[in-house]
């Protein structure tokens, strides 16, 4: 069963360790649907969190981020890495849970990349999506807590235990 947005306004912190073990179904561009279980993600917390990119306040780029939980934000890194988030919380309490690997694919970068996921997946509504959604799978996962990857400039951010992993 496809998540209503009732699952995707909650708290990032909430939705991160939510989203493991659920699947994220897409569709090729061949029309073949696919399911992969969520196996790791990150939680991002508004703009006082310095490793969200809301922390920079309200952008072009970060604008999705502003919008209620259950769209995709997507944004490009190094110049080849597509990140898909997936976008939590009420409208104007921007954050945002990226999902770092799926069953078969380790790596942010790797799993759009194998996917097909680009910039053209900006905004995409996972309520209402023919082509990417999220459905629960019944899998009830053992879940472990480190710090977030990656985010060595946000300070004391890079700390928080806010990067969830099926154990």
């Amino acid at each position: 069963m496809r998540f209503d947005y009732d699952f995707y306004c909650s708290d990032a912190l909430e939705l991160a360790p939510a989203l493991l073990g659920q699947y994220l179904v897409c569709v090729s561009e061949k029309g073949i649907v696919n399911r992969y279980i969520i196996t790791e993600t990150e939680a991002y917390q508004g703009e006082e969190d310095l490793a969200c990119h809301a922390s920079k306040g309200r952008t072009s780029r970060t604008e999705i981020m502003y919008d209620k939980g259950g769209k995709l934000y997507i944004y490009l890194i190094y110049g080849m890495y597509w990140m898909m988030n997936v976008v939590a919380g009420s409208e104007n309490q921007p954050q945002a849970a990226l999902i770092r690997g799926i069953t078969g694919f380790d790596g942010p970068g790797k799993l759009t990349r194998a996917l097909g996921i680009d910039k053209g997946f900006y905004g995409e509504d996972l309520v209402k999506s023919d082509r990417i959604w999220i459905t629960e799978s019944g899998i009830k996962p053992k879940i472990i807590t480190t710090p977030r990857i990656g985010i060595d400039y946000a300070g004391e951010w890079k700390e928080k235990p806010w990067r969830f992993v099926i154990k």
